[in-house]
C-alpha cells in the first residue's frame, strides 16, 4: 500500500528544532502526555514528530507558559508546530492514497459531497415514490418511513458507505502504526489498551496540566472538555440508538419509527442533544480563540466536521417532532442525505485524529513499562 507523501521536510526541520529546545528546558512535563514521550528522545526523526504531533491534544497550555514564546527570539509555538505535523500526517496516511487532496480544502470539499449527497437522496426519493407521498402526512405507525424510502436502500446503502469508511480510517490507523516500527501484538497489549481507553473516556489530556484548557485563550477553563463529552458521548448514543433499532427490526421484526419512549428514540434523542450543545460549543469556541497561538491554516478542517454532525442532529430531532407532518418525507431525506454525508468524508476529515490520537495514546503507554534511556526504569 504506498502512501500518498511525505511530512515536506522543512516542517520536520522546525519541529525537531523546537522538539530540542522543549527538551532541553522541560518546564511542561507536567501538562501532557507529549513532554514525557518527548523527553525519551533525544532526537527526532519524522515518525517522532508525528507521534508527538497525534500525542497533542491542542490545549496550548505549553505555549501561555513556555519562556521562549514570541517575542523571544527562538519563537516557539509548539502546540501549532504540532497542528501542521499532525494534519500533514492525516495526508500521509490516508487511504486511497489518491484522496489524501481531500484534507488541503476539506470545509469545502466537505461542503460540497454533503450538498450532493443531501441532493440526491432528495431527487431520488423524489422520482422514486409518488408526490402525494412524499409530501402528505404519514400516521405514527410501523414502517411509514419504508413508504418514503425502502428500508433496503437504507440499511444496505448507508451500510456499506459506511464499513467503507470503517475500513479506510482501519487502513491510515495501521499505517500510522507500522510508521512507528511496533509490534502489532502490542497495540491489543491489555495493559496499555486499557490505559488508552480510559484516558479517550475521561478526556484526562484536555485537563492541561489539572486546572482546564488555555483554550480558546490564556484563561484555564474546563469547557473545552465538557463540549467534548458532549459530542463524544452524544454521537456514542446516536451509535446505540442504531444498535438497539437494528435488533429491534431484524430480531424482534419491528420497523421505525418507533415510538416516544422506546429504547431507540430515546437514546437517539439523548444524543441528538449532545450532538447539538458539544459541536455548537466548540464551534464558539473556536471563534474566540487566540490568533498568537492558533493561526487558523485548518480552522475549515474543524468547522466543516462539527457543522456537519450539528445539522445532521438538528435534522433528526426535526424529523422526530415533526414525523406525523406532510414535512416528515423531505425531512427524511435532507437527514438522510447529511448522515450520508458525513459517512462519505469520515475518512477524510477531522475524525481522523480519535484514530490516530488513540494509536499514540496506546504507544505512550507501551514506551512507560520500558526502562528510560539511560536513565533506568520509570
Amino acid at each position: 500500500m504506498p502512501q500518498a507523501r511525505s511530512i515536506p521536510p522543512a516542517l520536520i526541520e522546525e519541529g525537531q528544532r523546537m522538539a530540542a529546545i522543549c527538551n532541553a528546558c522541560r518546564y511542561c512535563e507536567g501538562y501532557c502526555a507529549v513532554f514525557p514521550a518527548l523527553e525519551r528522545r533525544s532526537t527526532f526523526a519524522a515518525a517522532d514528530l508525528g507521534y508527538l504531533a497525534n500525542l497533542c491534544h491542542g490545549c496550548g497550555s505549553c505555549y501561555y507558559a513556555c519562556q521562549y514564546a514570541p517575542p523571544h527570539e527562538f519563537a516557539l509555538n509548539f502546540p501549532k508546530l504540532l497542528e501542521d505535523i499532525r494534519v500533514e500526517s492525516y495526508r500521509k496516511y490516508a487511504w486511497p492514497g489518491a484522496l489524501a487532496r481531500l484534507f488541503e480544502r476539506n470545509g469545502l470539499v466537505v461542503s460540497l459531497a454533503t450538498a450532493a449527497c443531501m441532493a440526491f437522496l432528495l431527487v431520488a426519493t423524489a422520482l422514486a415514490v409518488d408526490t402525494t407521498v412524499l409530501l402528505s402526512p404519514h400516521s405514527d405507525g410501523e414502517g411509514s418511513f419504508y413508504a418514503v424510502i425502502p428500508h433496503r436502500a437504507m440499511a444496505y446503502g448507508f451500510g456499506a458507505v459506511f464499513v467503507a469508511a470503517l475500513f479506510a480510517l482501519l487502513i491510515g490507523g495501521v499505517r500510522f502504526w507500522r510508521d512507528m516500527e511496533e509490534d502489532a501484538q502490542e497495540f491489543v497489549s491489555p495493559g496499555p489498551f486499557g490505559q488508552s481507553m480510559s484516558d479517550v473516556l475521561r478526556l484526562k489530556y484536555l485537563g492541561g496540566g489539572g486546572d482546564g484548557c488555555t483554550y480558546p485563550d490564556d484563561r484555564p477553563s474546563r469547557a473545552r472538555r465538557w463540549f467534548h463529552h458532549a459530542t463524544f458521548y452524544g454521537f456514542m448514543l446516536c451509535f446505540a440508538a442504531t444498535c438497539v433499532a437494528t435488533v429491534y427490526h431484524y430480531a424482534l421484526g419491528w420497523r421505525a419509527p418507533y415510538p416516544f419512549w422506546s429504547a431507540p428514540v430515546v437514546l437517539g434523542t439523548a444524543g441528538g442533544i449532545g450532538l447539538l450543545i458539544g459541536p455548537a460549543g466548540l464551534l464558539w469556541q473556536k471563534s474566540r480563540r487566540d490568533p498568537d497561538v492558533w493561526a487558523g491554516t485548518h480552522t475549515g478542517m474543524d468547522v466543516a466536521f462539527l457543522v456537519l454532525l450539528f445539522l445532521a442532529s438538528a435534522s433528526g430531532i426535526a424529523l422526530l417532532a415533526l414525523r406525523e407532518t406532510a414535512a416528515m418525507g423531505v425531512l427524511l431525506a435532507v437527514h438522510l442525505g447529511l448522515v450520508l454525508g458525513l459517512f462519505v468524508t469520515l475518512p477524510y476529515g477531522k475524525l481522523v485524529h480519535a484514530v490516530y490520537r488513540f494509536a499514540a495514546l496506546v504507544r505512550f503507554h507501551v514506551e512507560r513499562r520500558r526502562p528510560l534511556p539511560e536513565w533506568g526504569a520509570e
